[in-house]
């Protein structure tokens, strides 16, 4: 403020009687009601009145925040930045209201930026005071408020973060069971097949030692020729049914007993199923004559060895291909920010809660497999798939049909997820993405994992996250860019 003495006496007249027409204006806001005329004309003296158009801008997310306004006429809408698109949050034509550098005062906040848009609907006029001059004033005026302000935005964001990465670690313990058990099964198999596969191969190399001893070489040629004939038209014909091979094994027993074969019925099921019949018996019989017993038993052993075999083989494939999920569903050796197919996320994510899905839950898969490749966060939209996926099956109890759908939706890639479970209340639709809101009983969530879905498609992919749900069909539908997040 000027004290209006000297040459600049007109100025400073004029300069008096702006601050005191801001006086007027702001003594009448319910934010300064409680100042005395001395604050008054301080803050008159720091700040100015502006005036902004119908449609303009008065400031713009992202922007450092500069100013403190306050409404004094006019109508204005504050707007957040969603995918594409500005959504209008809050409209108020209220004198008084105010928006801006909000948090200037906050020391622990650092530099800042305005975390939304505020747009004149019509024609608006304000009370505008730089975010230093704001945050000073009420530093000096209101300590006590201002440090428990202070303390109170600064642990709200630590607690945000901590409950955050405790949502992380939970999500990560439920994965690092479900692998444990997905992991556990093919590899006890491989366990058990190793452990049969020596006494097999022990028992097939006594039986060849006791075979070659009683046959001649041309004999044991043959019983080998007989074998891989037999070997050859079981992997031509298939498994069979467990009413045929019910049947071959009660035929085969006969036969075996008939010809005074020692143990035929321990003989029989292991020869039915590698598809050898009584006419292929028979023909064994004419080569082995009275050695046929021996020969026989070291085809079985030959056979059980095989079988052996296709079991590790399949168990080390189950492994790797668990293995080979884990690195897609993390991204491990992959840039952050690539180009990414979203069905192999999404096809790495139900292998990760593949322990969840069996019993009862149906997986349909409804994929647009001619969709592009999108520039995105892998690691992170698998994350989203996690949450969306989980809190399906979770929904469902277990038991029910879940969708997974994926489509071109104009400039963007949709992926659906939906479920058939109770659905989800009107009053609690719009309440989902919030931090810490759940609907799940006490320790079974904390809130935070639609939240953090939220953020990774809106804020990190500047995507869209939308909930439809009625009783038996509740979708989750995320939208990504196809140009990637900008």
């Amino acid at each position: 403020m000027t004290d209006g003495s000297g040459g600049g006496g007109a100025g400073g007249a004029a300069g008096g009687a702006a601050e005191a027409g801001i006086i007027d204006e702001i003594r009448t806001c319910f934010l300064f009601d409680a100042l005395d005329e001395g604050q008054l004309a301080h803050l008159a003296g720091l700040g100015r009145t502006t005036e902004y158009a119908e449609g303009s801008f008065v400031y713009r997310e992202g922007e450092p925040a500069t100013c403190f306004f306050v409404l004094l006429s006019g109508e204005v809408q504050l707007l957040k930045r969603v995918g594409p698109d500005d959504v209008v949050i809050l409209a108020s034509d209220h004198r008084g209201a105010y928006a801006g550098a909000t948090r200037a005062f906050v020391p622990s906040m650092g530099d800042q930026a305005y975390s939304n848009s505020m747009r004149a609907v019509r024609e608006s006029r304000f009370f505008e005071l730089g975010a230093d001059d704001f945050a000073d004033a009420l530093r000096r005026w209101f300590p006590m408020a201002t440090h428990l302000l202070d303390g109170l935005f600064l642990g709200l964001t630590n607690i945000e973060a901590i409950t955050g990465q405790r949502e992380k670690l939970f999500a990560l313990g439920k994965l690092s069971a479900g692998m444990a058990h997905e992991l556990n099964n093919p590899a006890s198999a491989l366990v058990r097949a190793s452990q049969s596969l020596r006494r097999r191969l022990a028992e097939s190399q006594g039986a060849v030692s006791h075979l070659v001893g009683r046959v001649d070489p041309e004999a044991f040629a043959q019983v080998v020729a007989l074998w891989e004939e037999a070997a050859a038209s079981a992997r031509a014909a298939g498994p069979l049914s467990p009413l045929e091979a019910g049947d071959a094994e009660d035929e085969l027993g006969e036969w075996l007993d008939e010809n005074g074969v020692e143990g035929p019925w321990e003989l029989a099921p292991v020869l039915a199923n590698a598809g050898i019949g009584t006419d292929w018996l028979a023909r064994m019989a004419e080569v082995t004559g009275e050695k046929l017993g021996p020969a026989l038993r070291w085809v079985v052993a030959r056979v059980e060895v095989n079988s052996l075999v296709d079991e590790v083989e399949d168990s080390a494939q189950r492994v790797s291909a668990l293995v080979a999920s884990v690195k897609e569903y993390t991204h491990m050796d992959r840039a952050p920010h690539a180009e990414t197919d979203v069905h192999d996320g999404l096809e790495s994510t139900l292998v990760m809660l593949g322990h969840k899905l069996r019993g009862g839950v149906e997986v349909v898969r409804d994929y647009d497999r001619s969709l592009p490749e999108v520039l995105a966060y892998g690691s992170e939209l698998n994350q989203v798939w996690t949450n969306l996926i989980d809190n399906a099956v979770d929904a469902m109890d277990g038991h029910g049909t879940l969708t997974i759908r994926t489509a071109r939706d104009g400039d963007h890639l949709l992926v659906e997820v939906r479920d058939t479970g109770p659905g989800i209340a009107p009053e609690h639709q719009r309440r989902v993405f919030e931090p810490f809101f759940t609907t799940k009983e006490v320790g079974k969530g904390t809130g935070l994992g639609l939240d953090i879905a939220y953020r990774v498609v809106v804020q990190r992919h500047h995507g869209d996250l939308r909930l439809r749900s009625e009783p038996g069909d509740t979708r989750f539908e995320v939208r990504l860019p196809l140009d990637g997040p900008t």
